[in-house]
């Protein structure tokens, strides 16, 4: 017996390997996240087209506001074009360079908004449960009644062309699908033991939704959010294509697929510029979202 204690406490002692040493929730779900390669590729894309946004108009080779009836519609290749010109002679590429910037944020904000809003609404609704749940998502569900892309060109023909009125109402069409994802993931959570706990000890329902709620929800929402950018991106730059969104002569994606439709068959290539951006765009931050939804998934290890 006197040898095996020994030999049992020093095992006892030894360290364990890094491997098998505890991480943080988050810290685990970055490890997961880089070990993504369609995840990592898509952030690079994300991250470079944010830098766009940002240095895009030191970035651009030349004005992309400024026309000439003399280079109208020329090809691809052109010199000092390298990507060609629109219907009014201007340097497709620095239209393009500078309105990520734009037409980023017109599809980025209006989640942001929503996130926020959203989000708030849903934890209100499903951690009070009862007639307050009843009343807020059945108003919710309205909103159900009607397509997203539908709902987004009434409320913009309502509200009238312009910034502003497209993320007005990109914001009111992703209001309700936020909320509704807070709402349930709040349901679920509400009921955990941890909750029952602290609503035991006398903590108030703000302390439990700021201590032991929030920290739960945040994560599903957000992703959840994440994935909707695509969508946000592809419906501003409709709404533009529509004459519903930005006017002219701003560089936005979707505005410069309308003004090069008559040009569809003099270069198509050109014309096709923009519907790429919005395309490579919209297909990184699902990807994106799919890495994260992933990686915060505890069942994968």
């Amino acid at each position: 017996m006197s040898s095996v204690l020994p030999a049992s406490s020093a095992i006892a002692a030894e360290p364990l390997p890094a491997q098998q040493r505890s991480r943080g929730y988050w810290a685990s779900v970055w490890l997961r996240l880089r070990r993504d390669p369609v995840a990592v590729g898509a952030a690079v894309v994300v991250l470079l087209l944010i830098a766009l946004a940002i240095f895009g108009p030191w970035l651009a080779p030349s004005d992309p506001y400024q026309s000439s009836m003399l280079k109208r519609l020329k090809p691809i290749g052109t010199e000092g074009l390298p990507l060609g010109s629109d219907e009014l002679g201007r340097d497709m590429l620095s239209r393009l360079i500078v309105g990520a910037r734009l037409s980023l944020f017109i599809g980025i904000t209006p989640v942001l908004c929503a996130f926020v809003l959203g989000t708030v609404i849903g934890i209100v609704a499903g951690y009070a449960g009862g007639l307050t749940n009843t009343l807020v998502m059945r108003t919710i569900d309205v909103f159900y009644a009607f397509p997203s892309v539908l709902l987004a060109i009434a409320l913009s023909g309502t509200l009238g062309a312009g910034v502003v009125n497209s993320l007005i109402s990109l914001t009111i069409v992703f209001i309700p699908q936020i909320a509704r994802v807070a709402e349930s993931v709040t349901t679920q959570v509400r009921t955990r033991d941890y909750v029952e706990a602290a609503r035991a000890s006398g903590a108030g329902a703000f302390t439990i939704v700021r201590v032991h709620v929030l920290g739960n929800v945040l994560g599903p929402i957000f992703v959840y959010a994440t994935s909707l950018i695509a969508v946000s991106m592809i419906l501003a730059s409709g709404l533009s294509f529509l004459g519903l969104g930005v006017k002219p002569p701003e560089p936005e994606w979707g505005l410069m697929l309308n003004t090069l439709r008559t040009a569809i068959y003099v270069q198509p290539w050109v014309a096709a510029l923009p519907g790429v951006m919005i395309f490579v765009t919209s297909i990184s931050f699902n990807l994106l979202s799919d890495g994260l939804r992933s990686a915060m998934d505890n069942k994968g290890g």
